[in-house]
Formats: C-alpha cells, structure tokens, sequence
C-alpha cells in the first residue's frame, strides 16, 4: 500500500468515487463539519485498517448493523474497536429480544451501505429512521473518532462533539448510550 495521507476535508477530484461517498461529504460540508481523510486500500474488516488507524490518529469504531429476531427492529452499534459485542449486554439494556447481525438487503435499505462500509455516517440516508443508534459510552469520551464516509476505501475522523450535537440532530437520530465490558 502506499503511504497514507491525512487530507483536509473532500477529494479534489471526485471522478470515480462512489454518490454515497459524495453525499456524506456534501453533508459534513453543509453542517459546517470539519473533517479530515484518508484514502486507502479496500478494507473490509478492523484488521484491514490497523495502518489506517494508526495514519488516522482517533478513536476507531466497530460499526455493527444488528436486528432483533424477528428483524422488525433494526439498530446501528459504534463500539471502540477494541470492545467485543456480547448480544446478552446489548439487548439487555435496550429491552430487545436477542439481537444478530441484520441482512445486506436491510442495510442497503435502509442506509444504503455495504458490508465492509457500516458508518453512522449511513445515518442520513435512514429518512424513516428505521435505525435506531446504539453508542457504547466510551465512544463518548473520546475527542475524535474514524469512520468510513459510506464506502470501505477511505475513513474520515472528525469530532465527537460535532457527531452528538450537528451531525445526528441534522439527520434525526438521537443515540442510545450503552456500556460494553472491555474485551480480554
């Protein structure tokens, strides 16, 4: 891979990047959101992004698409990276049956994401908001974290303070504060 570069704010040159990945941009940019990127290899797992985060300098989130059982309820997990999701926890403090992985089709529905590219950022696309955001609370004493804007080929950091305060009231989403035990 080649070295990774920390940019200020949307690519110059747009040709050939994803309408998801513009549309987030077009958004941060809108709300006055300042961000930072960088672009980088396919990456579909937090092992892919290990350089990444580390070029990134924040928190880095698992972003998890869950459902309950009967997959009428549909919820987006940002957990730190170094957290594992127990189902028991989770459902426990939301009052939900068990909870799984939710289906491609769902998420492409809904947030119009891809496996590999599961974002908070994808928020804005949930208009209905079948979604509800679930944020484990050490998410929220970070200063900075790093997502993908939509697509699994660049990851953006920006603060949390703008996440919980523009970014999530912009597009109607209000998040659940939850705690994950760390893992061992």
């Amino acid at each position: 891979m080649d070295e990774l570069t920390l940019e200020k704010g949307r690519p110059e040159d747009i040709s050939g990047r994803q309408e998801r990945e513009i549309r987030t941009y077009d958004l941060l940019d809108s709300l006055g959101i300042p961000y930072e990127r960088i672009d980088h290899a396919l990456a579909m797992t937090m092992d892919d992004l290990v350089e990444v985060d580390e070029a990134l300098g924040a928190l880095i989130c698992k972003n998890l698409f869950l459902c309950n059982r009967q997959q009428t309820q549909f919820y987006l997990l940002m957990i730190p990276g170094d957290k594992v999701f127990k189902t028991k926890e989770i459902s426990k403090q939301i009052g939900s049956a068990r909870l799984s992985f939710a289906p491609e089709e769902k998420m492409l529905e809904f947030l119009d994401i891809h496996p590999g590219s599961v974002s908070v950022m994808g928020l804005m696309n949930d208009r209905e908001n079948n979604v509800r955001l679930l944020i484990d609370e050490d998410v929220l004493k970070a200063d900075t974290f790093g997502c993908h804007p939509c697509v699994n080929t660049s990851s953006i950091r920006l603060a949390v303070h703008d996440l919980i305060n523009v970014f999530l009231p912009a597009v109607h989403h209000e998040p659940t504060v939850v705690r994950l035990g760390f893992s061992e």
